[in-house]
């Protein structure tokens, strides 16, 4: 959806920027066209980094990008996994005391969240569950 409606945003500022009249009454000129291409590419690139948020489990532990950060963390690194204190995206509570916010899940989505939460907290648990004595 993000990359669809950036590709929008760029063609119709586009569009606008080179049909409005220049000169004249309006006061237009190309600098301004080009500043409206260029915020129209900056939303543009926010959206395409929106439209890459994910969090990936590997045998290993757990590779997550959000917006501006991505972080491999191993899956011992992993104490909890909550939407706490009515936080808008997934949150883990790691063993050094930090948190991380999972922005690929998302309240908002409501019953698919919570069963992402629910797979990933069960994924934690059996990487972090000590092994049996049998």
């Amino acid at each position: 959806m993000s990359i669809g409606v950036g590709i929008a945003l760029v063609v119709v500022f586009v569009i606008v920027a080179l049909r409005i009249p220049h000169g004249g009454v309006t006061g237009w000129n190309t600098p301004d066209s080009v500043a409206m291409i260029a915020f129209a590419v900056a939303v543009a690139a926010f959206l395409l980094r929106y439209a890459f948020v994910h969090a990936t489990p590997t045998p290993e532990g757990l590779h997550v990008t959000n917006l501006i950060v991505s972080r491999d963390l191993d899956w011992a690194e992993i104490v909890n996994v909550q939407f706490g204190n009515g936080a808008p995206w997934l949150t883990l509570e790691l063993s050094d005391t930090e948190t991380l916010a999972v922005m690929a899940v998302q309240r908002s989505d409501g019953a698919f969240a919570e069963a992402e939460a629910g797979r990933l907290a069960a994924l934690v648990e059996a990487h972090n569950r000590p092994p049996r004595d049998d």
